[in-house]
């Protein structure tokens, strides 16, 4: 079976890689003042390399005009908060980061050098417009494994020896958010944009090339590159299915389809060029999500495709998702998590947790919960808690509120919206995280947010498998899903052995062949390339593709396949 874990878009023209081809094209621009902009994760050593490379007469470090780093950590505290996992999107940007003395004085030492200066660094672009600009850029799954291992710190910060997961929380709520909105404002400036993803190979391209990829990539369908990470309860099935290396000691999750944090890699003459998919979203939003999506969420992708693969592992942890006025007050977010679980595969006493039971005492279910945090009691989740029978290509629909987890022996695909890391977990059966500590717990945050009359008969009615035949046609049929009429996302399943029509009806599709080996996807008036689809690969389609249509090909030729896709009401 064949599951494509870099996927490409093609790109026009040549990709340089090298730091001597790309410092020699730099300097023969013939530019005095060579800005190099970059993103967090970006190491200093590359951006020293590169430099090197140029060999200006002068060189100018713009973190040599940051804040002090005790001054910055204070400074973001409020944002970042005492809490383990949670804190609140930062409404400062890149200057506050910066004394304005030391700018000023940088500035004067570039406008006063004689011959080429190049001035690098997060922050770069604030010392001089400069006759060049080069934007290192960064995707942020990399940028967390270069956290993890020590090699980079926050945002004017010293903290190497930090623990990654607080690491992880300061980038999400300051770091990204500050140099996403920089990083929007000098798309149209970039002469030139580098890929330091790859150490051994650093690769560069022009910004129109970028810009005309992004272009060309906002009218066809298309996949992210999908990233696989190890979980306390994390299974095998990913492992065999996606042929995963046998090193990690499982794999809990895959995000196939979550474009802030995964690349989006683009081909320039058999070389590819990894970029992060958010700049897709932030360069063609309307394009992309389609005129309703654009209107209601931004430039943000609201739709998230992941794994969570519990196929010898263990059950998720006991959790519920904010509502979205609790959202909004407590974090800044403006929507919230609603969700389902898509059961791709599911072993014979596989099962998901899903509402409350009725009657239950909510105060006494809270009580107990804080009783288990202590580590010497055992939640009672079966008194509590209804643990459903799970089957394959069975639906589970969970709005924000509703107390929930995915249960040992089960892969299921998750389709929610996007603002992932706001879990309140509620009990997490007694293990320790891959790192040897209890992971957080949010009590009091979950009993602030779950909705007590979501109990057995109303989860029973109004979440599982709801399913219902809407349409029909020569060789296919469209079922609705769901999600949940309190949820921003509809889903629909086809089934089909023959040409499956699609229109997303001006707006963003994103789907996952949850049955069949190989489909081909095709646009009736040629707007765009036949692309290839294989098991368990999500992959989206623009609002700007147009109407589509989806038949079995290859090995799946004769057979039956069947797609789940998402979309915005």
């Amino acid at each position: 079976m064949i599951y494509d874990k870099y996927p490409a878009v093609s790109g026009r023209g040549d990709c340089v890689t090298g730091w001597e081809a790309i410092g020699g094209k730099l300097r023969a621009t013939g530019a005095r003042v060579i800005v190099i902009e970059s993103y967090t994760g970006v190491r200093q050593q590359d951006l020293a390399e590169l430099v090197r490379a140029i060999g200006p007469d002068l060189a100018v470090d713009a973190a040599d005009a940051l804040k002090a780093s005790v001054e910055i950590d204070t400074m973001v505290y409020p944002d970042v908060t005492d809490d383990p996992v949670f804190g609140r999107i930062t409404q400062m940007s890149i200057k506050d980061f910066f004394e304005l003395r030391a700018l000023d004085r940088l500035r004067s030492d570039t406008f006063a050098a004689r011959g080429t200066v190049v001035v690098y660094g997060t922050g770069a672009s604030l010392i001089a417009q400069g006759d060049l600009l080069v934007y290192a850029d960064m995707p942020r799954w990399e940028g967390t494994l270069r956290q993890r291992s020590g090699e980079t710190s926050n945002l004017g910060a010293k903290n190497l020896e930090e623990r990654p997961a607080l690491k992880y929380k300061r980038a999400y709520f300051v770091d990204w958010r500050v140099l996403d909105q920089m990083k929007q404002s000098l798309y149209e400036r970039m002469d030139f944009v580098l890929d330091t993803t790859d150490r051994s190979q650093p690769k560069m391209i022009e910004g129109t090339q970028l810009r005309e990829s992004l272009n060309a990539t906002a009218t066809r369908p298309f996949r992210v590159v999908p990233y696989f990470d190890p979980a306390p309860w994390g299974g095998e099935w990913m492992r065999r299915v996606c042929e995963l290396s046998p090193e990690p000691p499982n794999y809990g999750w895959c995000f196939d389809c979550v474009p802030e944090e995964n690349s989006l890699l683009i081909d320039f003459g058999g070389t590819r060029f990894e970029t992060p998919a958010l700049n897709l979203v932030f360069r063609e939003p309307a394009r992309l999500l389609g005129d309703r999506a654009y209107e209601k969420f931004g430039a943000e992708f609201p739709i998230r495709f992941d794994f969570l693969d519990t196929m010898g592992g263990g059950n998720l942890s006991m959790q519920v998702h904010p509502l979205t006025e609790y959202i909004r007050d407590k974090f800044g977010m403006q929507y919230t998590q609603d969700e389902s679980y898509y059961l791709m595969d599911a072993g014979p006493d596989a099962s998901v947790y899903l509402g409350v039971k009725e009657g239950i005492d909510p105060a006494g279910m809270i009580a107990d919960l804080k009783r288990a945090e202590g580590g010497d009691f055992r939640f009672p989740d079966e008194k509590y808690v209804n643990k459903w029978p799970a089957r394959r290509h069975d639906h589970f629909l969970i709005p924000a509120g509703t107390v929930h987890c995915s249960g040992a022996n089960s892969m299921v695909l998750e389709i929610s919206a996007t603002p992932y890391i706001f879990t309140f977990k509620l009990w997490d059966w007694d293990r320790l995280g891959l790192d040897g500590r209890p992971r957080p717990v949010h009590v009091d945050h979950g009993a602030n947010n779950i909705q007590w009359d979501r109990d057995t008969d109303w989860v029973k009615r109004e979440l599982i498998n709801r399913s219902e035949k809407i349409a029909e046609g020569d060789g296919w049929t469209e079922e609705k899903t769901g999600l949940h009429e309190k949820e921003p996302i509809e889903t629909r399943r086809h089934w089909f052995t023959k040409i499956c029509p699609h229109d997303g009806a001006g707006g963003v599709n994103v789907l996952n062949l949850v049955e069949g080996e190989e489909v081909l996807v095709e646009s009736p008036d040629r707007a765009f390339d036949p692309f290839i689809v294989h098991y368990a690969e999500t992959f989206i389609v623009p609002a700007a593709a147009g109407p589509y249509s989806i038949r079995p090909h290859g090995p799946g030729e004769g057979k039956t396949c069947g797609t789940i896709k998402a979309s915005i009401r």
